[in-house]
């Protein structure tokens, strides 16, 4: 079993954002992050409530400042305005993990342009737009700082049915390795993370019999959590992680040997 990462204090002083953190692999990075002492930034675009119950949380648990940000990571305007909070609140920012997602499915043939176009909105637009904005806040201090983008095992392996939806995720990995090279003089590392078969709400989209036949390809065995998951975000994010830059780091339980 996956067990919570980051040790008490390692980041204290640090400001974290990570987008689309109200469930899943978001929610559980931003719970790592508080856990490590950071100051953390919450986003969401479907209820404020749910992301003011989520910010206070995390301040009754860690005792951690915590902002959130109602709104669509894809939106240039609604992009710009977050980066804006996040510098009048805290002054700074150290961390961004580019998590916001979304899942579409449909086979070559049957994909329909709502289809298509909401996936590279979301998960190619919202993380460039994101990227730029974050890396611009985070490259004022003068010790830099990471970025860490959500990727999947289906930009490298593919899936039927996930053709579009894996096209997004190879944009993460091109994306991320252009970025690294490009922020490395700004002391901005930029990795990026290759989730497998995760047990989140992304999941439910899969039909229970596709499910269970990924699970037995899996080398452990079973399906992998976001808590999993946000240990490998924390590292990235952290010290221990500090001559690290360019990487899709997988966390798949063996799926690709």
């Amino acid at each position: 079993m996956s067990t919570p990462a980051g040790d008490a204090g390692a980041l204290v002083g640090r400001v974290v954002f990570v987008t689309g953190s109200t469930r899943g692999i978001g929610w559980a990075s931003a719970e790592a992050f508080a856990r490590a002492g950071a100051g953390v930034v919450l986003n969401g675009r479907a209820s404020a409530d749910a992301l003011q119950l989520r910010a206070a949380d995390l301040a009754e648990r860690f005792g951690t400042r915590v902002l959130t940000l109602l709104g669509d990571v894809a939106d240039s305007a609604t992009v710009g305005g977050f980066y804006k909070r996040i510098f009048g609140t805290f002054g700074r920012l150290d961390v961004l993990v580019n998590n916001a997602g979304i899942l579409r499915q449909g086979l070559i043939g049957a994909m329909d342009d709502d289809t298509i176009d909401s996936l590279l909105r979301t998960n190619v637009a919202g993380v460039i737009r994101n990227l730029q904005a974050g890396a611009r806040l985070i490259g004022r201090n003068p010790e830099g700082g990471a970025i860490v983008n959500l990727s999947s095992i289906v930009a490298t392996q593919g899936s039927p049915g996930q053709s579009a939806y894996a096209a997004t995720k190879a944009a993460v990995i091109g994306l991320t390795q252009s970025a690294a090279r490009e922020l490395a003089p700004k002391r901005i590392r930029v990795n990026a993370v290759a989730p497998g078969v995760i047990d989140t709400d992304m999941m439910l989209a899969l039909k229970p019999e596709a499910l269970e036949k990924l699970r037995g390809q899996v080398g452990l065995q079973r399906l992998g959590t976001a808590q999993d998951v946000a240990n490998v975000v924390l590292f990235l994010a952290s010290d221990q992680a500090a001559y690290v830059t360019g990487q899709v780091l997988g966390v798949d339980g063996g799926l690709v040997l």
